[in-house]
């Protein structure tokens, strides 16, 4: 089997919200969405070990770490989204706002309609969608 390369997602449920709650909001926004795989820590069923989703055609790992970092997820890597239509990428920005902050409103930057946010869980994310 070839190597393959996933983006990954640790949380620290200690200093926010858990890899459950994430992966359950994300697979509910995406038509594609779907959890792929979880397992549990046997001392704590509502902590993930390893889990693994899908959303708007990308599989991602995550899990809830034990120990607390000093680092979490910076804005300087995020998730970049084709949107297929203009009112897809304006749900998309409401719900993913929702908590969380806009970096670029959504207008157009000279490349056609985008925003830049990052939601409650801490993870950036790119909205792109076709001119009209």
């Amino acid at each position: 089997m070839p190597a393959r390369a996933l983006p990954f997602l640790t949380f620290q449920p200690p200093r926010g919200p858990s890899a459950s709650e994430a992966m359950e909001f994300w697979t509910s926004l995406f038509d594609d969405g779907e959890i792929v795989s979880v397992t549990h820590r046997p001392d704590d069923p509502t902590a993930v070990v390893l889990a693994e989703f899908v959303v708007a055609g990308q599989r991602l790992r995550c899990s809830d770490s034990p120990p607390v970092h000093q680092w979490d997820f910076s804005p300087a890597v995020s998730l970049w989204v084709d949107c297929g239509s203009g009112t897809e990428q304006e749900r998309l920005l409401a719900a993913l706002a929702t908590g969380g902050r806009e970096f670029m409103p959504l207008d157009d930057y000279g490349f056609g309609p985008f925003a830049w946010v990052e939601d409650r869980f801490g993870v950036s994310w790119q909205l792109a969608a076709p001119s009209a």
